[in-house]
């Protein structure tokens, strides 16, 4: 990746330059406290841990706007005409990446390129676009983590893309899909997600249930097929949600969609996408969503963000609880990392309207990740964490206990063991401990 900053025919955000590291001693907003590429925790650096990426849609298409108001930032790269913004919106984007210094990026269709109705119009417009973001990852060595296309915004969707009981409509997305499968090769995109804003039901009277399920498998199963029949060989993700938009969404959590997938046979190429809001929204934690995908052996990415206990809907905040951050790395350690990284599926304030803000924003998820990742790390590594875990399951180790858990004992032995044991005698959880031994070392 090129150590200078990428800029267009004109620079959108001027007077800052690359962000640099100052330690934790630095009042500088503009610079990070934690998060140093090139540090080494545990073998790899901060950089190969963490695998950084900044979202398109929030970062340069959301303007602030909620359901109360329209928005609240002014874009430079606004040119009023679509096309037009979209190119200026590339440079944009790309002088932002460089300066950030994260490795990737991820889109859906609709953000990089102006939408259409008309098929050949909007297959035009994303082949121009990204053509022109090929242009600019070659120029500064960025990378796209993953492609994804929106089947959620426009009014066709409004039963719904896939599951859609429309097949005209179940046929037009995927001119969408297979587009944005398209561009994610052409940009070497190491995975591809699919989030179904709207699959799923607002109305059980009017819904076969089953009919929509059957036809998401077989949707996906296609989009499979066809992306391996041009080359590509990432892992499709699925990033599951519970509701919102729709009342009830069929990806509603981790444990949800593996089911989904060992009852469909995609469980080998497809892996989860977990979002910390989405997590929480399923009445979950975030550690809780990416503990289940991992433990299925899916858990393959992260949408880096937090909500709001007191908002019930997806505020998409930027990650700064660190509570959070810690548990998460510790879930991602324990696997071995991570074959997608960490987007950041988060957006400034509506407050937050200056472009400095955009940086700042993300600085202080990156620093939070950082500093999750050196905590995590330090539990597992040089704490008794892991060890007391262990010694709470150590009656399954050895003995009967060894053997019930290699199954190798039936329902009337445990009972025959549980009259000769007598009344087993208590065992503190220590709960206590653990939360304050993660307390001392994030002080650290």
């Amino acid at each position: 990746m090129s150590t200078q900053p990428f800029i267009g025919a004109q620079e959108y955000f001027p007077g800052i330059g690359a962000i640099p590291y100052e330690g934790t001693g630095s009042d500088n907003p503009l610079a990070f406290k934690v998060y140093d590429a090139q540090k080494r925790v545990g073998g790899r650096t901060m950089r190969e841990h963490l695998r950084f990426a900044v979202c398109y849609w929030h970062t340069f298409c959301n303007a602030g706007h909620d359901p109360f108001g329209p928005g609240t930032r002014r874009f430079p790269w606004e040119k009023g005409e679509p096309m037009a913004t979209a190119e200026a919106r590339v440079d944009a984007a790309f002088e932002f990446f460089t300066k950030l210094g994260v490795p990737y990026y991820c889109f859906h269709d609709i953000d990089l390129a102006p939408d259409a109705d008309d098929v050949g119009q909007y297959e035009k417009n994303l082949r121009h676009m990204a053509a022109m973001a090929g242009e600019r990852q070659r120029a500064t060595g960025m990378k796209l983590l993953w492609g994804t296309a929106n089947l959620f915004s426009h009014p066709r969707y409004m039963n719904g893309a896939a599951t859609n009981p429309d097949f005209a409509v179940v046929s037009r997305a995927a001119v969408q899909v297979k587009a944005a499968l398209e561009a994610t090769v052409e940009l070497g995109g190491e995975h591809y997600v699919f989030w179904g804003g709207r699959e799923g039901y607002a109305c059980l009277h009017n819904t076969d249930m089953k009919r929509e399920l059957e036809h998401f498998a077989r949707f996906l199963a296609a989009a499979r097929d066809y992306g391996r029949s041009i080359g590509f060989e990432g892992k499709f993700f699925i990033e599951p949600k519970p509701m919102e938009p729709m009342k009830h969404q069929y990806d509603f959590d981790s444990a949800t969609v593996a089911g989904f997938l060992h009852a469909h046979g995609l469980q080998d190429d497809f892996m989860l996408n977990i979002e910390a809001n989405h997590a929480t929204l399923s009445g979950h934690t975030f550690e809780h969503d990416l503990q289940v995908a991992s433990d299925h052996g899916l858990l393959g990415s992260i949408d880096a963000n937090r909500g709001n206990a007191q908002n019930g809907w997806d505020t998409d905040q930027f990650p700064t609880e660190l509570y959070d951050t810690v548990g998460a790395m510790l879930v991602v350690l324990r696997q071995g990392g991570l074959v997608g990284g960490l987007n950041f599926d988060a957006k400034p304030r509506r407050e937050s309207t200056d472009m400095e803000d955009l940086f700042i924003a993300h600085i202080g998820g990156m620093d939070a990740f950082a500093r999750g990742l050196e905590v995590a790390h330090a539990l597992l590594t040089a704490s008794p964490w892991e060890q007391w875990r262990r010694d709470r399951y150590a009656s399954f180790d050895t003995g009967d206990g060894k053997a019930f858990a290699e199954g190798r004992l039936g329902l009337a032995d445990l009972a025959a063991l549980a009259t000769k044991n007598g009344e087993p005698a208590q065992a503190s959880g220590k709960q206590e401990r653990y939360e304050n031994l993660l307390n001392q070392y994030l002080l650290r």
